[in-house]
């Protein structure tokens, strides 16, 4: 996927063959909805939004769905996708707005020389449509203006690419307020790994130039202001929408080199901000916790206050093991539960797994990005997410039953490690 599929080799640690652990087959869970979004989909329709409220709990694990290799319906990749995130029981999609839609290294949508906009993209692409009408309750969202290209900026960002960048991000925060009003859905716009565009030819030995890191400044805070004047000016209720940057070389950062987390994210008033962590997963992999927790610590240090916003607002946007690196499934699923694990007990609000369908096959051989493979075939992790969702949502059932209300994020983050925990147990046994 050219330099949107850069996974930061170096950092992977190379493992040798793992245990024997039997790969558990699990039915797929029934969404009644599905066939409604099949049958609008293959009839070139949008989906109308549910009309009852999602589920607004936040289970914080998820995946995503960004370059599609493969897929096995008639239903285009994107929906396709979407679709076995929701069976397989997520309340969180991730996936990318932009003019390449059309490409074959992201969607291969339908080219439609209407849609000029992201806005357009949004309500007149059937797919994108019927993914944003599905009951997600969390979207997180690669967002690039049609206007200009996506790194427009890093040379200056002029006053032109200034207002296309705020109209657009403008006028998609304000439809999304509108359209999604009273769904309890929560939209999180953002963008891909942002220290690769201050480090040409993805070289973290580079060093950002003065101009790119106020450019990116610049660029990062237009977007922040028109979803801000967006949501003041729009009238909505039960939707909410924020605004992210992603780092991914915040080991450089802490030994005092320049990079985003560094010399651009301390300048902006952005909601929350996205860790790409492939870097710091690999430095123990296994026993990830205290780098993990160090580098989350840093980010959180940098990141200037936000009235109105609760909690932790950094999360794990990109984590993810290679088979071509673990050698086995088994590994990849121990390792996945490690990073989920740690997160959680850090309190990161989510924790995106890189990704549903593999996104990288390099000479056509795929690298194992994946929940499922090439093959149709159900990774272990993909189970274990499973059997994880089913679990906390049956203890938050039970638990509203019981005490009148629903669990505290303290009380939902013990019961998630608990089931973490639980299941490796369980591998480990088998």
């Amino acid at each position: 996927m050219g330099r949107l599929t850069r996974r930061c080799d170096e950092a992977f640690v190379r493992e040798g063959s793992g245990v024997d652990v039997r790969v558990r087959s699990r039915r797929f869970l029934a969404i009644i909805t599905l066939a409604s979004v099949s049958v609008a989909v293959a009839a070139g329709e949008g989906v109308s939004p549910s009309t009852g409220r999602v589920d607004t709990v936040n289970y914080v694990l998820g995946t995503q769905t960004i370059g599609i290799k493969y897929k096995f319906t008639e239903q285009t990749g994107l929906v396709e996708t979407a679709q076995r995130i929701q069976e397989m029981g997520s309340t969180i999609l991730k996936f990318s707005m932009t003019r390449r839609y059309m490409q074959k290294d992201l969607y291969s949508l339908p080219r439609n020389d209407g849609i000029r906009s992201l806005v357009d993209l949004a309500s007149k692409e059937p797919s994108v449509k019927a993914v944003l009408d599905m009951p997600f309750a969390w979207y997180h969202i690669w967002v690039y203006p049609f206007a200009h290209e996506d790194n427009a900026w890093v040379d200056g960002l002029s006053e032109k690419e200034r207002n296309e960048e705020y109209e657009e991000i403008h006028a998609l925060a304000k439809y999304l307020l509108q359209v999604y009003s009273g769904t309890g859905k929560t939209f999180f716009l953002g963008h891909w790994e942002g220290d690769w565009y201050l480090h040409p030819g993805y070289d973290p030995n580079e060093e950002p130039t003065p101009t790119k890191i106020q450019s990116m400044i610049a660029w990062l805070n237009v977007r922040q202001k028109a979803i801000d004047d967006a949501k003041r000016d729009t009238k909505h209720s039960d939707v909410n929408l924020y605004h992210y940057t992603e780092v991914n070389l915040v080991q450089k950062g802490m030994k005092g080199r320049k990079c985003l987390v560094n010399d651009v994210l301390p300048h902006t008033a952005v909601d929350y901000v996205s860790y790409s962590c492939y870097e710091t997963i690999n430095l123990q992999v296994g026993n990830v916790s205290k780098p993990l927790h160090a580098a989350l610590d840093y980010i959180e240090s940098k990141l200037p206050p936000k009235v109105g916003i609760q909690g932790k607002r950094v999360f794990i946007g990109e984590y993810g093991f290679s088979l071509e690196h673990t050698k086995t499934p088994q590994k990849q699923d121990l390792y996945a539960r490690d990073v989920c694990r740690a997160a959680l007990e850090w309190g990161c609000p989510f924790v995106l797994y890189w990704e549903m369908y593999c996104n990288e096959n390099p000479e056509g051989k795929h690298r194992g990005f994946w929940l499922i493979d090439d093959k149709n075939r159900k990774q272990p992790f993909y189970d274990t997410l499973s059997t994880y969702y089913e679990t906390m949502k049956r203890f938050v059932a039970e638990f509203r039953k019981k005490h009148g209300r629903l669990p505290t994020d303290n009380e939902l983050r013990k019961k998630a490690v608990e089931i973490l925990s639980a299941e490796e147990g369980a591998a480990a046994k088998r």
